[in-house]
């Protein structure tokens, strides 16, 4: 190990399989690699958080408060870590703040240790109460910068909001790359200033959609930086994160070498070369860098899902289109960095756009509330025609959005009754209704097993028959069978936004 070595957060477990694999890896193929993980030496492994909670319900019959322990029970010198969206918890909409406080309280009983907090608009007020209830609580909180590209963004900007974190009680500040967008010698300057300019320790996060991951992340170690994301290499890469194995080699000869066993390591990415293999439906078909990001930067588990979704509505051919939308979609609605939920909002609208063939002529409920100031304040003002499309004369609201939700514990506890067996149903339900009820209910009937088997098989049987989606999909929208739970992990995340359901980044 290195004098000042250099710590790594491996995202095996989270972010490189919801960026390449859309969020579908089985906590039962989790478990079995488990130990080597904990023997790995990582400052800490993200493996909740994101699109996890919402996938784990709804497409692969789990119960994601059960991943935590069970993973917990195999890997327990190993700080786990989450991905907390703010005031949106794991959702798509803001919470009221009982719901986010209990949401907290239980992730640290059953096990997170490490809360990456962020805000999609980098509005500081939305992110306050979540770190206020982490750092309450006695687990570590990581305040994330999202970073972006746009005429308001620049490295002041992001060097003034890390100062901000530190005053609200970051133990650690985080810049969230989520689109890949950080190139090497910007990297070394925000590193650089953060540096000089903050006592927290400095965390980056990036993805290799352009290719410039590791060049970003070996000019952010020269300039400092504590801890880096990483994925094993059989799930890094494309628009996952930079392999480990790389890193830990480069950084051997270095005074920042980390000090992990590449010998261990290679066995964890051979279990994981074979997992992958189980889930190939999933793939999004991209094979390498897409300098398109640099351009459009819509970031990696936005992209895969992008394509799958325009794959099943026939209009795949018009991506490129979708593509050119996305960048002028973003500028009308204030430059929003484009990361969950804000990237569906942005994606969401600028599909409609190019598909119905005029722009705004269908404005989404998450458009208009975005538009409202339900989400917050935009880094920059709203184009004023299409904020008059989106709202007419109303005038969006200037407050933390949160301030005018009603408490939502007492309200999902009676509304999902006897179906709750614990405080953790009850916070599933509240932040998942239309996912949670069914989930609980197969759960009641014990029949939750058989059918995530049968729609296990039946994925894996009509992939290998290698036929079109779309027709299945057709036939098996009109069924109750488990054949339609088989299709259902293959619809994109905006069709379930626009169905009020929000999505699965």
């Amino acid at each position: 190990m290195g004098e000042n070595p250099v710590r790594i957060c491996d995202t095996i477990l989270r972010d490189a399989h919801q960026s390449l694999l859309a969020t579908r890896m089985r906590t039962d193929d989790m478990l079995p690699i488990a130990e080597k993980l904990d023997q790995a030496g990582y400052w800490s492994v993200e493996m909740w958080g994101g699109a996890t909670f919402d996938s784990a319900m709804r497409f692969l019959n789990e119960d994601p408060w059960e991943r935590i322990r069970k993973l917990k029970a195999r890997m327990p010198n190993t700080p786990f870590q989450m991905l907390l969206r703010g005031q949106n918890v794991v959702g798509y909409k803001h919470y009221p703040d009982d719901v986010l406080e209990r949401f907290v309280v239980n992730a640290y009983q059953n096990g997170i240790q490490v809360f990456r907090v962020f805000d999609a608009l980098n509005d500081v007020r939305n992110m306050r109460r979540a770190m206020e209830v982490v750092k309450r609580e006695g687990a570590h909180v990581q305040g994330a910068i999202c970073y972006t590209i746009s005429p308001v963004h620049s490295v002041d900007s992001f060097v003034e909001m890390a100062h901000i974190l530190e005053d609200m009680g970051a133990d650690t500040v985080c810049v969230k790359d989520m689109a890949g967008l950080l190139s090497p010698y910007v990297a070394h300057e925000l590193v650089s200033r953060l540096k000089d300019e903050i006592q927290a320790p400095i965390h980056l996060h990036t993805h290799y959609t352009s290719g410039m991951a590791m060049a970003a992340v070996l000019k952010a170690i020269e300039a400092g930086v504590d801890i880096v994301d990483t994925a094993i290499s059989a799930l890094a890469m494309v628009t996952s994160q930079p392999p480990t194995e790389t890193l830990v080699r480069i950084l051997q000869e270095s005074p920042r070498d980390t000090g992990l066993d590449l010998g261990l390591l290679a066995e964890i990415s051979q279990y994981f070369s074979e997992v992958r293999k189980r889930y190939a439906a999933f793939e999004s078909g991209m094979q390498g860098v897409d300098v398109n990001v640099l351009q459009f930067q819509i970031p990696g588990g936005m992209l895969s899902n992008l394509v799958s979704q325009l794959r099943e509505q026939g209009a795949e051919h018009r991506y490129a289109e979708v593509l050119e939308e996305v960048p002028r979609v973003r500028e009308e609605l204030g430059y929003p960095p484009l990361v969950t939920p804000s990237s569906q909002i942005v994606g969401t609208q600028a599909t409609l756009n190019v598909v119905l063939g005029e722009r705004y002529k269908v404005i989404p409920g998450e458009v208009k509330n975005y538009v409202r100031g339900y989400y917050g304040r935009p880094p920059a003002p709203i184009d004023e025609e299409v904020k008059r499309k989106a709202i007419g004369d109303e005038e969006p609201i200037d407050c933390r959005p949160a301030d005018l939700i009603p408490p939502g514990m007492e309200a999902a506890k009676a509304e999902i009754g006897d179906l709750a067996e614990s405080e953790e149903d009850i916070i599933s339900y509240a932040l998942f209704p239309q996912v949670a009820r069914p989930f609980l209910e197969r759960r009641q009937r014990g029949t939750g097993g058989r059918e995530a088997l049968v729609a296990a098989i039946a994925a894996l049987v009509v992939q290998r028959m290698e036929c079109r989606p779309a027709a299945i999909a057709e036939k098996a929208a009109a069924s109750t069978s488990p054949w339609k739970m088989a299709w259902r992990p293959q619809r994109g995340r905006w069709a379930s936004l626009l169905e009020g359901a929000g999505g699965t980044r």
